[in-house]
Parts: C-alpha cells; structure tokens; sequence
C-alpha cells in the first residue's frame, strides 16, 4: 500500500470517527430532550432516555458525559447505574407502582375507547416487564 492510500485512509477513517461522534451527541441530545420532557409528562418515562444520554455522551463527548454526572439532579441516577448497573429493590417496585398509577388513570379517562385502554395496558404491562427484568440490588 502507498503512502498516499494510507493517508486516504486515515482520512476516512477521520471523518467516521467525526461523524459517528456527532450522531451519538445528537443522539445523546435527543435522549435526555425526551428525558427532560418525561420529567413533566406522565407516561414518557425519564430514567431509561437520560441513561440512553449518558451512554451516548460517554462514547462521543466526554465532556458532556461528565456534565451529566456532575449533574445536580440527573447525575446521582446516572453514577449509580454505571456503578452498579442494577436497581435497587425499593425502586423496582417504587417505579412499578407509579406505572400501575398513571395506566389506571390513563384508562379511566379512557374509558368509551377500549382499543386505547387495550394499549395503555399494554404499554404498562412492558413498562413493568422491562423494569422487571433489569438486575436487582439489595
């Protein structure tokens, strides 16, 4: 291989790297965007968008990955899930109740539409699957 097609490489390899760390910011963005949003609104859950967030900061930007965890009231979710990478009991069942709480109020108001009280059950039923199926601490 010459040199020049080494170069040529490298670039590529340069402007890959630059474009796939700009997809996982704006990725990264997004993700807390809709983290943030889910702070304020029922159903949008915030806890899996902001660690979506950090996973994508951490690959790309470590700056804002930092950012983040020094984050006054994201960060201490973040720290703890990098640290241990499971849930606590108290939040699983926490985090299930609040979901059961909105589904039950979501479907009532729902009630003359029983193909959306069919997905908003739905939707509660993964909810808690997911959350369920994520590593316990005790």
């Amino acid at each position: 291989m010459s040199e020049q097609e080494s170069l040529s490489d490298d670039a590529s390899l340069s402007v890959l790297t630059r474009t796939r760390r700009w997809v996982l910011v704006i990725a990264g963005c997004v993700s807390l965007l809709l983290g943030l949003i889910g702070a304020v609104l029922p159903g949008l859950p915030t806890t899996p968008f902001v660690l979506l967030a950090a996973a994508c900061f951490a690959k790309a930007s470590p700056r804002l990955h930092r950012w983040l965890i020094q984050h006054r009231w994201l960060g201490p979710m973040v720290r703890d899930w990098e640290a241990h990478h499971s849930l606590p009991l108290r939040i699983k069942w926490l985090a299930s109740s609040m979901m059961a709480l909105m589904v039950s109020v979501s479907a009532w108001q729902l009630a003359n539409k029983p193909l959306a009280q069919i997905g908003v059950i739905g939707a509660g039923l993964v909810g808690c699957l997911v959350v369920w199926r994520i590593p316990t601490r005790r």
